[in-house]
């Protein structure tokens, strides 16, 4: 009996020494993330229960942004409504980039003042009992103009279709309700897209700085209370599909480096570049270093296994390009741009070679001897980028006062320099993992080049077309990277605190934004 005892005893603290450390996740939060496909269920009882409060918040905060926002006063919200509408309705796709939208959906426009409020920073929404009834009316006529969806979407309509088909869901699950509840109900299918990255930024953190656990979280919720984020989730626009795909992606990539290259992860990120092509094509600036990633995983998986490893190429790159093959051959077919609006960056349609290319350092950089200068009077790093990604809302049309943007730049040195002392400790480190700092490096010029050479196409019209940040936050995660890095930059004594305080300092940059809208729109 005694024997029968110790074995027992032994088996069980043997159990709990190979039982993970983590907490389970929950079951809803494994029916969520199983239904995307992202994770191996096995994996997703891994994941820490911060991992899954992060993407709370992030769900929560988006779908606070979506009621602050009024409706269709985020950017290009009308075409992406267009295009959910003519696919819910007619099951067919848009064929006309034309702004002429359905009847029901113009009337509901009108009603809510959507054309006098856009880009007229003066003028506010409905907000008088007056206004209201108008919108009731307006809303009443659009039932009796209802349409079966128009084949024109403006902007959207040369996007690929899978957020789309996704929205149009609770676009027909709210049959029967009006436009602006429809919309709603589809601005909060959208926000579970926040959450989906919030929680890949955190486990992407978990695996590049797997020895600092409390840090995970500061990345976690730093990105979760991200406004522009919020904003973005919570509208209807395909921004946030992209944004966890590539999350999603940025992750797998770490878990590679870290632990091997396998045919499954082969296999995930060659379905998460198909996703990412077919939810929007900006993720075409990404496709290289993905590729990239899966070329050097594959090198260094043949020192062990052999040329065997090799095929893992093949197999990532033909589940990557099947799906997006098929579109292209669809567009090609219908005369339409083979990758849309992204065809325009691939071909130079003015201007040199150099001259492009200084156009585009220029955009992000001050100009350097021998460039033509082709943004006089402006430092387009402060002013576009930093000042864009401080507060900048709706059609573009609500900063901050230009003090805010002065203040701001006290906690982002703090950061910065945080950062650094982090990294130069770990310089030795760094050396060791120089091929996947390579990796996520291209990752963000290949996204960079793409935004400026598609901004190039529409100069000297315009001077920065697409120097919006929401087309930068398919990085979120090394943004998210960043945040932990000067979290441990504090030391092993103050790091936990200075990490509270960059949480902190989000949750009140996102509560003042969310005022600020509201004060630029009802004030």
């Amino acid at each position: 009996m005694r024997l029968h005892a110790s074995t027992m005893r032994a088996q069980a603290i043997g159990h709990a020494q190979t039982k993970p450390r983590d907490r389970p996740a929950t079951r809803m939060g494994l029916a969520i993330a199983g239904m995307f496909g992202l994770l191996p269920r096995a994996m997703l009882r891994r994941v820490p229960a911060a991992a899954w409060i992060c993407a709370l918040v992030a769900c929560l905060n988006a779908a606070c942004w979506s009621i602050t926002t009024p409706p269709f006063q985020a950017p290009d919200e009308p075409d992406h409504f267009a295009y959910v509408k003519q696919l819910a309705e007619t099951g067919e796709l848009p064929s006309s980039g034309s702004e002429q939208v359905s009847r029901e959906e113009l009337d509901v426009l009108r009603g809510v003042h959507a054309f006098g409020v856009r880009q007229q920073p003066q003028e506010h929404t409905i907000a008088s009992e007056s206004e209201q009834r108008e919108l009731l009316n307006a809303l009443a006529q659009a039932s009796v103009d209802a349409t079966r969806g128009s084949p024109a979407a403006g902007l959207a309509a040369s996007e690929p279709p899978v957020y789309y088909a996704l929205e149009a869901v609770p676009y027909i699950l709210a049959r029967g309700a009006n436009e602006l509840a429809r919309l709603q109900l589809m601005r909060l299918a959208s926000a579970l897209f926040a959450g989906l990255t919030a929680l890949f930024v955190f486990l992407f953190v978990r695996e590049t700085l797997p020895a600092s656990r409390w840090a995970w979280t500061v990345a976690g919720l730093s990105v979760a209370f991200a406004p522009l984020l919020g904003l973005m989730s919570g509208s209807v626009n395909p921004d946030s599909m992209l944004f966890a795909v590539s999350a999603a992606s940025f992750y797998v990539l770490a878990r590679a480096f870290r632990r091997g290259l396998t045919t499954r992860t082969a296999a995930a990120l060659g379905a998460l570049t198909a996703i990412g092509l077919l939810s929007k094509l900006n993720f075409v600036g990404l496709a290289p270093g993905l590729l990239l990633g899966l070329v050097v995983l594959s090198v260094r998986a043949a020192r062990g296994a052999g040329r065997s490893a090799y095929r893992l190429i093949a197999l990532g790159g033909c589940v990557a390009l099947s799906p997006a093959a098929l579109y292209i051959a669809s567009n090609a077919l219908s005369g339409k741009p083979t990758l849309g609006i992204v065809s325009s960056a691939l071909h130079l349609t003015h201007g040199s070679l150099f001259s492009q290319a200084s156009y585009i350092w220029q955009l992000y950089l001050p100009r350097l001897p021998g460039m033509v200068d082709d943004f006089p009077g402006l430092f387009t790093t402060r002013q576009l980028w930093f000042n864009g990604y401080v507060g900048l809302y709706g059609w573009l049309d609500t900063p901050f006062p230009a003090w805010v943007d002065n203040l701001a730049l006290i906690p982002a040195a703090a950061i910065a320099l945080l950062c650094g002392r982090s990294l130069v400790q770990r310089r030795s480190a760094l050396r060791a993992r120089a091929a996947e700092l390579v990796v996520y490096a291209a990752m963000a010029l290949g996204l960079m080049l793409l935004i400026g050479a598609d901004s190039f196409h529409a100069f000297p019209e315009t001077d920065a077309e697409y120097a919006q940040v929401r087309y930068l936050l398919p990085l979120l995660p090394l943004l998210g990277a960043i945040f932990a890095l000067a979290a441990r930059g504090a030391g092993r004594r103050w790091g936990p605190a200075a990490g509270t305080l960059i949480v902190i300092l989000f949750v009140a940059h996102d509560i003042f934004s969310q005022l600020q809208v509201l004060a630029r729109y009802y004030g």
